[in-house]
Parts: structure tokens; sequence; C-alpha cells
């Protein structure tokens, strides 16, 4: 299938690694030209000079903090008018809402929702004038499922999630479509980090807490970043125009619910 989208322009955030380059090897293999954004300038090259490599594209490289006002900024700069956005950013960190300071939510808001409403508000009317525009964020499987030691991450997510389904149904009719991506497990240094944090605080290996983790999950396996970005590059395409302000949950099965 052609997803009609050689020679577009996107904005990757977060794109160094995990399933942000995930979906950025997927549009670039579409015939995208990329701009990729994370903050280690080190692995951002690394993956720009591999992507390149693997695809041809025009892919820029920016080692910014995409959650500050200086790093949206030199993002932005690289690449003024996309045609694809891809908003992602790290989750804050686990704990009891008991411990959080005003300071805790305000950081959790401005990375996982005040973020991506920024990017949005600088990138939207473009698209609307050039009558193709995509956005997708990256947010989790939280917002359809909370998760207790994530209560940062549920409600900063869950306020994008609200947010983006009121201007979704706004932007539709100019061709460009927002949507939500919500992943479960999917094999990242995330993942790792935290199922080797959960080992030690158990006092199992991390092996054990892997093995454990992964038969939890219907699908018997974690998600890769590549199935992932290739779901990303369908909403991204050219076939998906009549499908905005959506929830897609991709976690193998694991939340249980009917709706």
């Amino acid at each position: 299938m052609d997803f009609g989208l050689r020679g577009k322009q996107a904005l990757v955030c977060g794109a160094s690694k995990g399933l942000g380059r995930g979906c950025a090897e997927a549009l670039a293999g579409e015939g995208v030209n990329v701009t990729l954004v994370a903050r280690t300038a080190d692995v951002l090259e690394r993956t720009a000079a591999e992507i390149r490599g693997q695809s041809g594209v025009t892919v820029t490289a920016v080692a910014c903090d995409i959650t500050t006002a200086e790093g949206r900024a030199l993002a932005l700069a690289a690449c003024p008018a996309p045609d694809i956005l891809v908003t992602n950013a790290g989750g804050p960190p686990p704990g009891d809402f008991r411990s959080w300071t005003r300071d805790d939510w305000i950081a959790a808001l401005d990375a996982n929702m005040l973020t991506p409403i920024e990017l949005i508000k600088a990138t939207v009317d473009g698209m609307m004038t050039r009558r193709f525009g995509r956005i997708v964020n990256i947010t989790s499987s939280a917002v359809k499922a909370p998760i207790d030691i994530l209560g940062l991450s549920n409600g900063a997510r869950s306020g994008l999630t609200g947010f983006v389904a009121g201007l979704a149904r706004k932007t539709v009719a100019h061709n460009v479509t927002i949507n939500n991506l919500l992943p479960g497990q999917f094999d990242t240094d995330r993942l790792k980090k935290t199922l080797g944090g959960a080992a030690v605080a158990a006092g199992k290996s991390v092996e054990e807490a892997f093995e454990a983790r992964r038969m939890q999950i219907p699908a018997q396996r974690f998600g890769t970043p590549a199935e992932f970005g290739a779901v990303c590059a369908f909403l991204c395409s050219v076939h998906a125009g009549y499908m905005t302000g959506q929830n897609v949950l991709l976690d193998g099965g694991n939340y249980p619910g009917t709706f």
C-alpha cells in the first residue's frame, strides 16, 4: 500500500530511540523527510545517520529539550512547516500521590500535556492552510486503564486526551487529523528500566521480572518499536483522513474491556 507521503515533512519528538525512533523509521521508509528531536546529541546523531542510510530521505537532527520553550523554538526553526507532527515525551516517575508536590504536577503537565498542545498550536494552522496534516500524540495505555503508581502520567496524559477530543473535530474538515497512540508494554529502554527497578524491589532477577510480565500479556510478548511505528505511519497516511480524535491502543490485548 502506498501511503501517499513521499516528500512530506515530519517533526518527530523523542526520536533517538524507542517508540519515537520506530515512528521516524516508518515515516522515512515511506519517503518522508524527518526532523528528529531528542535531548542526547550523540545518540540522536547516530540514529539520524542510520535512518538516512536506510531510507535516503533528508534527516535533520535537533538536540534539545522539547518540553522547554527554547527547545520547541529550535525544533520549529529546523522544521517550521511540518505536514506531520509526532509528539512524544518521557513519562513522569512513578510514586505515591501523597509525596508529589505542586512542582511535580507542573513538570508532568508541562511535559505530557502542555508541550504537545504548544506544538499543535504552532503547526496546525499551517497544516489547515495547506489542506493536509497529521498529528499523532504518543500517550500511554494508562489513559485507557490508569495505573495507580503512575498518577502523574494518568492525569497529564488524560488532560491532553480531552483537549485533542475537542480540537480534532474542528481540524478534520481541512484534512488535518489528530489522533493518540496508546502504547502498552514495548521492548524499549524505558521498559527495561521500569522492570529492572521492580525486580530489585521484589528481590527477583531482571530475567524473572521480564518473564513474569511477558506472560501477563495475551500476546505472550512485548511489542516492538517497528510495529508501533507502522501504525503511526498508517495514521499519517492519505488513507486515514477519515479517522480523527481517536485513541488507538496497542497493548497485545492486555486491556480486558470491551470498549
